[in-house]
């Protein structure tokens, strides 16, 4: 997210603009992220259509299945999307021009990567454990009754550690890449328009030559999609082998993952395996997560009287 001088966004309001935003996008993209777990542990006959996966899940285990792990991430995704956003007006600061509060292209992507690392730590390796483990378990022994006793189970089977962080290597440096193209990438978006003749900035006052609101729904659903798409060509090795790490079946660490992902499908449709399925989510993701939280910021200002 970019701010001007004149026009900071708080703690308090990044953290719960961020929060909302994460939990609206979790929502409303989980059958994407249902559809592509599901595809990187099974490979579905392969099937690459991610309506036509969800349906089959639908005809053959029922409309709950679907939604299983679904609470743990939305959960996940209020705190993830929480700290991402705080962590990187506060990082971002470190690393911008203080007379032009605006970041170079290197600049706003290893504050995102910087914002990765911390978001990784904190909430999403769990979460992202968690709701693999479910996905998992509701297609085979379907022992889990809830994520409290998955982890109690988890726990009980591997150790507190291994319960909550297998896969924490792969799924912070898919954290690093996602969170440094993401955010990085729609930094650089917002600076350039901001800084651009064809664009309108409401902070500034006065109309330029033209056409579209920098801080409208429009713009911001366009760059976060853009930023989406970057984000899982560039990162979808690691979320494929960080998947086959955190299943309910222990399957080993990192190299034996990725040693059974290249074994199963080679190295290109194996690491890549789930793209659409991920691009589907992510683009929309994108969309949906900057535009509720730019609106949300907006909501928050006026309601807090900043």
């Amino acid at each position: 997210m970019v701010a001007d001088a004149s026009n900071r966004t708080s703690p308090l309001i990044s953290l719960l603009a961020g929060g909302t935003a994460g939990g609206v996008e979790a929502f409303c993209t989980y059958p994407f992220e249902f559809a592509k777990t599901r595809v990187q542990l099974y490979g579905h006959g392969g099937v690459r259509n991610p309506f036509r996966v969800v349906g089959n899940v639908i005809k053959q285990e029922g409309l709950p299945a679907l939604y299983k792990g679904c609470s743990t991430m939305i959960v996940g995704s209020i705190g993830k999307d929480a700290v991402r956003f705080v962590a990187f007006d506060g990082i971002r600061k470190v690393f911008e021009d203080p007379e032009t509060h605006t970041l170079s292209p290197a600049q706003s992507i290893a504050a995102g990567m910087a914002t990765g690392v911390v978001a990784s730590t904190a909430v999403v390796t769990p979460t992202e454990r968690l709701k693999t483990a479910l996905i998992d378990d509701a297609r085979t022994a379907r022992r889990f009754r809830s994520p409290w006793h998955c982890v109690a189970s988890l726990a009980r089977e591997h150790g507190v550690r291994r319960a909550l962080y297998a896969g924490y290597v792969t799924t912070t440096l898919k954290q690093i890449g996602t969170t440094g193209f993401r955010l990085g990438s729609y930094s650089i978006l917002k600076d350039w328009e901001r800084r651009s003749p064809w664009f309108r900035d409401p902070g500034e006052g006065r109309r330029r030559r033209h056409v579209v609101d920098v801080d409208g729904p429009v713009m911001s659903f366009a760059n976060g999609a853009l930023a989406g798409t970057v984000t899982t060509l560039a990162t979808q090795p690691f979320d494929t082998v960080k998947t086959k790490v955190q299943q309910a079946r222990a399957v080993g660490g990192t190299l034996d993952a990725a040693r059974a992902i290249v074994a199963e499908d080679g190295v290109f449709r194996g690491f890549w395996r789930g793209t659409v399925m991920r691009l589907g989510r992510t683009v929309m993701a994108g969309g949906i997560l900057f535009t509720t939280n730019e609106q949300a910021v907006k909501v928050l200002r006026l309601m807090l009287g900043q």
